[in-house]
């Protein structure tokens, strides 16, 4: 996995069956991910209040569309971005991602947030 796989909300794309799936896969939210040639215009990744990369870099973190977002994933996917954001902020991106490999990569593949499944 690569820093750049993370994206400002503090997902993973990494372990996103879009970016997992063998056809039509995405690139990641920090490539400039497309649809249909359109660039997807996700409001939480053009946000202009933040100050770095991340969320956390915002002086209004956790935002309201944030909260939302991970309270979906956290009911959804087992899984917090915003305590991927504080693990960021804490420990740097590098430990984030090698605690992530340990998490969801092993020599099955990689397993996919979404859909349980090793890709």
């Amino acid at each position: 996995m690569k820093p750049s796989l993370i994206a400002p909300c503090g997902m993973n794309c990494g372990i996103c069956l879009h970016f997992l799936r063998a056809n039509n896969k995405c690139p990641g939210c920090s490539s400039g991910r497309k649809v249909n040639g359109k660039c997807i215009k996700c409001a939480i990744k053009i946000c202009q209040e933040r100050q770095g990369e991340y969320c956390f870099n915002c002086d209004k973190f956790p935002c309201e569309r944030l909260k939302r977002m991970d309270k979906r994933y956290q009911e959804k996917y087992e899984t917090s971005l915003l305590n991927n954001l504080e693990n960021i902020k804490k420990n740097g991106i590098k430990s984030f991602i090698i605690n992530q490999e340990k998490k969801w990569v092993n020599s099955a593949g990689t397993l996919c947030v979404h859909d349980k499944k090793r890709y």
